[in-house]
This record gives C-alpha cells, structure tokens and sequence, in this order.
C-alpha cells in the first residue's frame, strides 16, 4: 500500500513548474492541457511509467492553473478530470492545480483523551446559512462565524459530515464524486484549512467523514477512467462483476487492486497530514467489509476490503497514533475495534444504533405503564471489547433526524416541539447520553430543539438558539461536566459504572459513574422516566459522607416548563438495598439530578 504517497500523484507543485501524474493502465497514450498552453491537447505527453503509470513535468504550469487529462484508448479519446485534483472548478468543470502544504503552520493540536470527548456532528451547508450573503448554501467561513458558540457549550471535537466535491451545491456528502476535492461551494481547500485552523485555536478538534464504500453515484470521473470496462461497469477504480454492488448502485471500489487500496489510502492521509485533521469517521464499513451488508442472513465477507480496512488501520494508527479512528458499521460487532495484530479492524470507537434505539423506544412511548426501564440500563451497560469508550452514542445523527424520523422532540410531540413534554423528554435523553458510558455525540442544533427533520436545504434556525437559551445552557452545564475539565465530574470520564437503584413500578434509575484512578469521587445520576415527581425518594449509595446536588433539570432557569423541584440538599440515611448508606432526594418527573460527594 506504500509505493506511492499521495504527494507522488496528481498534480504536484515543484520549484518550477509541475508534475502530472496519473494510474491509467490500459490507455496508449495521455496528454495533460489546462489554462497554462491555452487547452491545447496534444502539446504536452505523459511518459509511460512502471505499472501503469504516466507522468510529465510541465515548466509553464503553475499554482491555480486549470487542467484535464486527455487519454487515448485504441480510437476512444476521453476527457476526464484527475483522480487526484485536490480542487475543481464544481464537480462538472475543471481540476485547478493546487499545493496543498503551501505556506502550511504546524497547528500543534492534539485532540483531547478519548474519555473526554463531546462530538457535535456539524453539516457545513447547513450549519450557519445565516452567515452567508445574498443566501445559498453554508460554507467554511460562515461556520467559523460560530465556531466561539461551540467552544463555550463546551464541545472539543467537531465531526464534519463529508465535504468531498459532490453533485451540486446541496448534498448530505455521502455521494463523492471527486474523493480528493473539497466541495467548492462550501469554499474548497482553502475554506476547509481555515475552519480546521479556527477550530483548533478554540481548542476544538475535526474529525472528517470519509466514503470509502462507493463513489458518486453521478459526476464521477473516474468512472471507466481509462476506457476499460467488464459488464458495462466502472473500470479500473471499481469492481466490474457482482462485487460493485452496494446499496447507492453499482460503484464499490475494487480493494483488490494496489493502486485502488494506495488512492484510498493517499486519501486518508491527506486529511490527516495535509489538512491536520484530527481523525476520521468511516461511512458505512459494513459496505466495505461485507459483499452484501444489508442481508442479515448473507454474511459473505468481502475479504480485500476487510484487508484494506485493516492495512490502512494501522498504518494509521503507527504514524498519527493520537488521532481517532471511528466506524460506522451498525453490526454491533467486536471485531470492528479490535486490534489488528487480534485480527480486528483497528478503529478506535464505532457508531452503533443501540444506544439511540433504546433510549428512543423508553421516551416516545406514550404511557408510563408501557414504558420498559430496563431498556435503559441495557443501553447503559453495553461495550466492546470491554472498553466503554469503544462506542459512540447519541439520540440524533443525520441518519437519525431524517430518512423518515425526525427530530427527537419532533417524534415526542409530533407538530409542538416547543411543548412541555417535548423538552423534558428530549432533554432527558440528552442527561442520559452526557453521562452514559461511551463517547457522546450530539447532532447540530439539538441543543436548542430544533424541529422537524434534517435537510440539507434548509439552515438550521439560530433564532431557537436565543428563543431556547436556558436549555441550550443545559446542554452547556452537562457537557461542561462530561468533557473531562471539571475534576468533581472525573468519574464521567472512567469505565466503572454501577446501577445503584432500578425500579420499574416508579420508573427512576439510579447509577453510578466513576474513574479507576479516582474511586473516592464517583458521580451519581438519577433519572425518573415517569410522570410523577418524587419527593424523598430513597436508594443506596456506594459511600457515605455528605452528598450534593450538582445538577438538577427542573431548575426554573433551564425552562420555565421545568420549574416546580428545587433540589438543593440531599439527606444522607442509613443501609438501604443492599449499600452501606443511603439518600432521600427529590426527582422531578421526567428529568434527572446529578449528585457528587
């Protein structure tokens, strides 16, 4: 996977001029034109290389200098844009020459612990259209304009869903039609190394979201690149049998090529290196790993892409050993972060709809007499490999908030998401997920209710955000206890967990949190999935000493809907259920209080 960095390919920019590399193995010849010889197309051939391979220095391109490739295949001529431009005119124009490390600054950023991230996934074309003149769609430099907000709610990790060049100016990102390019209605790769350098000066990580299962499907020039094709399909970048299928078309990368595993590899690395990126989220990696990932009962391993995953895992993971690595693979599956030299995949964390399923189930069902607690605890007490911190969690993701579901006080009181019911509840689900066990992550806009469903032609509305201040200062207090910088709250970031107290009759749950290193200082959370506010409701703690209150959600200044428990002080008793000691606290209905000694 090694013989070619991804600075060997493409367009590379020397002291003088530049050199045009490109894999093309079944052409018998390749000229490169652009704006530098006026796209004259027959003035400048490609050498033939070793393997396929065609290059040639080019003295009067430069830096900003539009080009294609024009390859000759028997009579066929094809037109077609690199594989490597690293910047297009739009995902139908032209490759732009581009030297991604020039006048590069070292960021010296280091993403924080693993057990104290807080992830917000963020859509840069909808995230802040606010902050675009005369309207269209979000971009880089609009976001940045929020990039202050997102450090004061206390998250350290932003998750930016795909930005490669798409179809369009509108798009989710799941369908890359130019891996290399940075979508340049969102302001290409200059946009995106200034976001990532703004966010790191706040403190703020970036993890990118990278497709690696499929390309397109439209737009895609390297669909049949170099005119070779089996069965009509995509050349030599895709499988061109039964295995290009997947569930977006027939456009599965062929992992048993070199040159296809080296062009996905070059990839990673240069969103890690070039764009000192934090880490990366893999798109759909049962897609990579399984011929048909949707067939529960088709297990059939795609062995080359398990490899692939594998191979690039730990390369990875040897030069950039603090940048996180996390799958989406929805199999629930051990293997997936296990450690390569164990035959496992070698990610860090992964995706898993456990967690959101289960906690949506408890919260959207209408009666308390159907509601099922222990739904909760099996949502509390689930990990890899022994490591609570293999998983991430969350109650919205894209996938989550559209594709037919909606936002989640959407779903609990479809058409009043400004209701009572729908901020308690959904809140309730955030209380759960900033102090279950896992990595959290929130979906842009959860923290001041947003409705309805996720778009990506539709802004998100920042007027919510004034309009639902107090709880977006929830989301702030409970973030602020989760990321790892109050030291009361250090046992949120440990693997110890504990149901302290459940009882299905009353709906509350009590457990607890707390770090192998610091044992003394666990952290108490108690959560009443019901209707009914208790007062002096007793369960057994851990430890006795003198217990208070370090959250509680029905405080009137989160919302005025949440008024009516004031919970200051907590009375320490006795033995109870089984524990030393005991506690009498209040618990409002549908809500949660947080207790440290």
């Amino acid at each position: 996977m090694k013989e070619i960095g991804s600075r060997g390919m493409g367009a590379i920019v020397g002291l003088v001029g530049v050199t045009f590399r490109v894999w093309a193995p079944n052409v018998n010849s390749i000229f490169v034109m652009g704006s530098f010889n006026g796209w004259r197309d027959n003035e400048y051939p490609l050498e033939h290389e070793n393997d396929g391979y065609w290059a040639v220095h080019v003295d009067v391109a430069n830096n900003g200098d539009e080009y294609k490739f024009v390859l000759y295949n028997g009579d066929n001529k094809i037109t077609k844009n690199d594989p490597y431009a690293r910047k297009l005119t739009n995902s139908m124009g032209n490759s732009i020459v581009i030297d991604l490390r020039k006048d590069r600054e070292e960021h010296h950023f280091q993403i924080s612990s693993f057990n104290e991230l807080v992830i917000y996934e963020m859509h840069i074309g909808t995230f802040n259209r606010d902050g675009v003149e005369n309207g269209g769609v979000g971009n880089f430099f609009s976001a940045v304009q929020r990039l202050d907000y997102i450090r004061d709610l206390g998250i350290n990790a932003i998750e930016i869903m795909p930005v490669m060049e798409f179809a369009g100016d509108e798009s989710w990102g799941y369908n890359p039609a130019h891996p290399f390019a940075v979508e340049s209605a969102y302001g290409g790769p200059e946009g995106l190394k200034y976001f990532i350098q703004e966010a790191h000066l706040r403190g703020i990580a970036v993890i990118m979201d990278v497709v690696y299962n499929h390309f397109g499907p439209s737009d895609i020039d390297i669909w049949q690149f170099d005119g070779w094709q089996e069965n009509d399909l995509g050349g030599i970048y895709f499988y061109n049998d039964y295995r290009a299928k997947t569930p977006w078309g027939e456009n599965r990368p062929d992992y048993g090529r070199k040159e296809v595993r080296n062009y996905l590899r070059d990839n990673a690395l240069m969103w890690l290196d070039d764009y000192q990126c934090d880490g990366l989220r893999f798109d759909a990696t049962a897609v990579i790993r399984y011929l048909d990932s949707e067939n529960t009962n088709n297990k059939a391993e795609l062995e080359e892409g398990y490899r692939f995953l594998q191979e690039l895992n730990g390369e990875i993971r040897d030069i950039f050993p603090h940048k996180i690595l996390i799958a989406e693979d929805l199999k629930a599956d051990p293997v997936v972060t296990s450690g390569v030299m164990l035959n496992g995949l070698g990610f860090h964390s992964q995706w898993g709809l456990g967690f959101a399923n289960q906690i949506k189930r408890v919260l959207l069902e209408l009666e308390d007499k159907h509601r099922n607690l222990q739904l909760v605890v099996e949502s509390l007490f689930f990990a890899f490999n022994n490591d609570v911190f293999q998983r991430v969690i969350f109650t919205e993701s894209h996938d989550e908030v559209a594709n037919g579901s909606s936002r989640l006080p959407e779903e609990i009181q479809p058409g009043d998401a400004n209701g009572e019911y729908a901020k308690k509840k959904s809140t309730l689900g955030a209380i759960a997920l900033l102090t279950a066990p896992g990595i959290p992550m929130l979906f842009q806009g959860q923290e001041f209710i947003s409705y309805g469903h996720f778009s990506d032609t539709v802004g998100l509305d920042w007027e919510r955000q004034s309009i639902f201040n107090g709880i977006s200062g929830m989301y702030r207090d409970l973030i602020g206890m989760r990321n790892g910088r109050d030291e009361a709250m250090v046992g949120l970031t440990g693997h110890l967990t504990e149901t302290l107290h459940f009882n299905q009759d009353t709906l509350v749950l009590a457990y607890s949190r707390s770090h192998a290193d610091h044992r003394e200082r666990p952290v108490i959370m108690v959560l009443n999935f019901s209707n009914q506010t208790f007062y002096n409701y007793k369960f057994g703690v851990p430890m006795g000493g003198k217990w208070r209150v370090k959250f509680n959600s029905s405080w009137k200044g989160y919302d005025e809907d949440f008024s009516g428990t004031e919970v200051t002080s907590v009375a320490a008793k006795g033995p109870f259920e089984g524990k030393a000691h005991s506690v009498l606290v209040d618990v409002p209905a549908f809500g949660g209080i947080i207790l440290i000694r």
